[in-house]
């Protein structure tokens, strides 16, 4: 990862609200300040109350526990309060 933060999107479904995503904050932030109401609590990862599921792109974790299992990463499923874009991503609301 570049020490200088990236300028990327993301993208909410159903509703289809684009925003603008860096890659240094964690993505919840980015659709908050985008206008996003994007259900959260804790924000530390471990309520799951932002659960959504990636329908495109990367995000990457500082810390190793998620708050998700094994499977559920494969899945493509993302707790946006502490996942960091990497690429341009859509995210899935509501699950």
């Amino acid at each position: 990862m570049s020490d200088t933060p990236t300028l990327l999107t993301a993208r909410t479904e159903p509703d289809q609200l684009q925003v603008d995503a860096w890659s240094n904050e964690p993505l919840l932030v980015s659709l908050e300040m985008g206008g996003s109401n994007w259900p959260s609590s804790c924000r530390s990862g471990h309520c799951r109350t932002c659960l959504g599921q990636l329908q495109s792109g990367k995000v990457r974790y500082d810390e190793t526990f998620t708050g998700l299992s094994p499977e559920e990463l494969a899945l493509g499923y993302v707790l946006p309060c502490v996942a960091y874009p990497c690429t341009d991503v859509v995210v899935q609301q509501g699950l």
